[in-house]
């Protein structure tokens, strides 16, 4: 399936139109539909100081979702390649390192509308799978289970909350529970673009398992036709866990 898509602006208000679930960690609680197939792209890069290490990250997340059902879809997802700069401030030692992160298997199943105060819910199930680079691999399956919820708010605006639970594994291999939590503020601007801004907790976990992860977030979408958007996010760490600052770019097509 080839990912160009032309610009059709007269598509552009369709009830139809696609709903990524990038950039931000809150999800959106729609399937892509019947028999339809959607690719979610993007480039992250991510920096990280503190006393001892200067560290920026590059990966290039990407997302399929195919359409079971009215309300279910089939995802596979990946943070891509990962290409790792570190630099040791104290030496001035500079390392870079590259591998595959590892790939997820899931499905989201949509099972309820909103209606007036009532959100609409969506329901998103993965297991990492003991995939990609050896130093980027977990051991075993590590899942994870979030709730989406939306609601449509006057005047164009909108709420988004995702919370769930997940098993990851730490530096020393030692398996872990962890929870999530974003609720994210969306305003469309017209029939074309639209934005957000987010508060986040993409990790919630004890001190000796990474700790908590905390961000606020901002970015703005535009469709190019029904079945295309283009996506950009600023990311702010709010803690010593999280990467003080995060940019992401992304495409989204569906077929």
């Amino acid at each position: 399936m080839g990912l160009a898509c032309s610009v059709q602006l007269a598509h552009a208000g369709d009830d139809d139109a696609i709903s990524p679930d990038r950039p931000n960690v809150a999800n959106s609680s729609q399937v892509v539909g019947h028999g339809r197939v959607q690719v979610e792209i993007g480039a992250n890069w991510d920096r990280q100081r503190d006393d001892d290490l200067h560290v920026r990250t590059l990966s290039t997340p990407a997302l399929l979702r195919i359409g079971l059902g009215d309300t279910t879809e089939l995802r596979v997802e990946t943070d891509g390649r990962n290409i790792e700069h570190t630099r040791d401030r104290a030496t001035g030692a500079r390392t870079t390192s590259a591998g595959w992160n590892a790939t997820s298997i899931g499905f989201k199943w949509h099972f309820a509308e909103g209606a007036g105060a009532h959100p609409a819910l969506g329901l998103i199930g993965q297991v990492a799978l003991p995939t990609g680079s050896t130093a980027l691999r977990g051991r075993g399956l590590l899942p994870q289970l979030a709730l989406a919820a939306e609601w449509e708010l006057p005047k164009d605006w909108s709420l988004a909350v995702t919370q769930g639970a997940g098993s990851d594994l730490d530096d020393n291999g030692a398996r872990y529970g962890y929870g999530i939590l974003a609720a994210s503020l969306g305003k469309k601007f017209n029939e074309r673009a639209q934005g957000f801004l987010e508060v986040a907790a993409p990790q919630i976990a004890s001190a000796s398992h990474g700790g908590k992860q905390v961000q606020v977030d901002a970015g703005v979408s535009w469709l190019l036709n029904k079945d295309c958007q283009v996506d950009a996010m600023v990311v702010r760490g709010l803690n010593r866990n999280t990467p003080d600052l995060s940019l992401a770019f992304g495409l989204s097509v569906r077929r």
